[in-house]
């Protein structure tokens, strides 16, 4: 099996490796296939998923089984700005990815996001709610799917939410920096999501690809919280001396709008591979003591 990894240096794609490398994640075994796979893992200098000519190109060479597209322009306020290449990242990459994935019969999966809902509402969203992104970066990903949809007929769409995990910046590691640094912070409470960790959502993804259980699927830890929640377990399970405080979102000035209520039900997985996501807290609570064994917890 031959796979091709994409946004190579980002924390999911680096945690693709690192379990593909183990031949395990901490939910359990991977399939053995993956020891004899050949994979090719990729970041922008190598190849620009926004350039068409390019991915056709390179896609044939390398003649791929399965593309994993993990690249994206996640800087949510930077994208109100940044429009064109949010555009091009979120959009006009997958679409390129899903013309050459058709073109030599590959298999691809997308990973995308909660934002592309709107966030009302207090009921978790399935794969068949209507998609209403409320900000530029849940647009472009929204158009992204569409594009996938549209262009490849083998396509796995994974959305997930709230991603933390060993590498990369994330909301984790930036509340464990703060908490030491300030003593004292203030996050809000009025959003509310799912927390995942990288390990789980990697190790499903894994898993997919090797099925013919092509289409839409919400991949996000089990429970919900909002941000300020999420960061009190952090310092908690760190074990860090810090007052957290809840606030409303308006005291934050943003130039992009967050929904309010983007929690996922993991549906489709539950009535095709099976869901083995953890619980939210319990997969936090693992992160967190790995950090401390490893003396990386900030």
């Amino acid at each position: 099996m031959r796979l091709l990894i994409t946004g190579a240096r980002g924390q999911l794609a680096l945690q693709l490796r690192s379990i593909i490398e183990k031949g395990r994640s901490e939910i359990g075994e991977i399939d053995p296939i993956y020891k004899e796979a050949v994979i090719k893992y990729t970041s922008h200098d190598e190849l620009d998923i926004t350039d068409l000519k390019s991915v056709l190109r390179f896609v044939d060479e390398y003649r791929p089984d399965v593309i994993i597209n993990c690249a994206a322009y996640t800087n949510v306020d930077k994208c109100e700005s940044d429009i064109d290449t949010a555009f091009k990242v979120n959009a006009i990459g997958p679409r390129n990815l899903a013309i050459a994935a058709q073109k030599i019969g590959a298999r691809l999966l997308h990973v995308s996001t909660d934002y592309v809902f709107n966030g009302t509402g207090d009921i978790p969203f399935r794969e068949y709610d209507i998609p209403q992104p409320i900000n530029v970066y849940g647009k472009t990903k929204l158009l992204g799917e569409q594009y996938v949809r549209e262009f490849c007929d083998r396509y796995f769409i994974v959305r997930t939410a709230w991603l933390y995990g060993k590498y990369g910046k994330n909301f984790v590691y930036t509340i464990l920096k703060a908490a030491k640094e300030k003593g004292y912070l203030e996050v809000v409470n009025d959003q509310k999501g799912n927390p995942t960790n990288a390990e789980d959502l990697a190790h499903h993804i894994l898993k997919l690809v090797l099925t013919e259980e092509y289409g839409i699927y919400h991949c996000t830890g089990k429970g919900e919280c909002s941000w300020y929640d999420f960061a009190c377990k952090i310092v908690e399970y760190a074990g860090i001396n810090c007052t957290v405080v809840p606030i409303t979102s308006d005291k934050i000035d943003r130039p992009a709008k967050r929904p309010f209520y983007s929690s996922l039900d993991n549906m489709m997985l539950r009535c095709t591979i099976g869901d083995e996501m953890r619980n939210w807290e319990d997969a936090l609570k693992a992160f967190i003591e790995d950090l401390k064994n490893t003396g990386q917890e900030g």
